[in-house]
């Protein structure tokens, strides 16, 4: 179990776990490997999702409806390990499902899920002493997400505190699809090349072919949300897994 790009450059696609329903999401996870993603994100359904705009925002909130819980996430963890050994699999969340289960408690399962790594978007590294503690103690990969707005004094810090890959974000605001890739993204990138040697990855916004080759001239992976959810949102179950899966082999020009 690692997080590797093996070529570049490399692709992260996240889904809402639970949406349409656990099952699919499976279906949609393997499909989107099995058709050149390096590393899944399982993101965790939330009531309150703040930094997501309206795609990712639905879809949390029909997976929550249906009843997904981080239980519920960790179970598809485990499949998805077992099916796909070789997978980046990260696990994708708010910090308040997390402490609801208990830190030590959710890095223990999240370790024997097959986890590669995990983000939690509102853990910041200033207060993250407890919870880096309990992800080395389970060789869990904390990722952190390091914004355009940081001085160089907290992307170091980020930089310091991250293994497998830094998530890069792109903008300034929430997810969401956008025309192209804001400028700050490459300044971001090179900013944080003088504090690391892990990859980096870019985030928000990244929606089609043309986007994935932006950031491969600067950067290591792309990592595509909402344009996978909002295409899961207009396919049928039935149809999404395969419809994913020709999007994830379209991305690389």
């Amino acid at each position: 179990m690692s997080i590797e790009f093996k070529r570049k450059p490399g692709i992260v696609a996240y889904l809402t776990a639970g949406d349409p329903d656990l099952a699919t999401t499976r279906d949609i996870a393997l499909a989107a490997i099995d058709n050149g993603a390096d590393v899944i994100e399982l993101g965790v359904p939330f009531s309150d999702p703040l930094a997501d705009g309206p795609v990712i925002q639905r879809a949390s909130e029909r997976a929550v409806a249906r009843g997904t819980t981080l239980t519920n996430v960790l179970g598809l963890a485990k499949e998805l390990r077992a099916a796909r050994p070789a997978a980046g699999l990260v696990l994708f969340s708010y910090l308040n499902p997390v402490v609801r289960m208990g830190m030590k408690e959710f890095c223990a399962k999240a370790a024997e899920a097959g986890a590669d790594g995990v983000l939690l978007t509102d853990m910041i590294v200033e207060e993250a002493g407890e919870y880096l503690e309990a992800m080395h103690g389970h060789q869990l990969a904390p990722i952190f997400l390091a914004a355009p707005t940081s001085p160089d004094a907290r992307l170091k810090a980020i930089a310091g505190a991250s293994q497998g890959f830094v998530y890069a974000i792109s903008r300034v605001g929430i997810t969401g699809t956008q025309q192209k890739v804001a400028g700050d993204a490459s300044e971001l990138v090179a900013r944080l090349r003088q504090f690391t040697k892990l990859p980096i990855a870019v985030g928000f916004g990244i929606s089609n072919a043309e986007h994935v080759k932006a950031v491969s001239e600067f950067a290591d992976a792309a990592i595509i949300g909402s344009a996978l959810v909002a295409l899961i949102e207009k396919s049928t179950p039935s149809e999404a897994p395969a419809a994913v899966g020709r999007f994830i082999a379209g991305l690389r020009l």
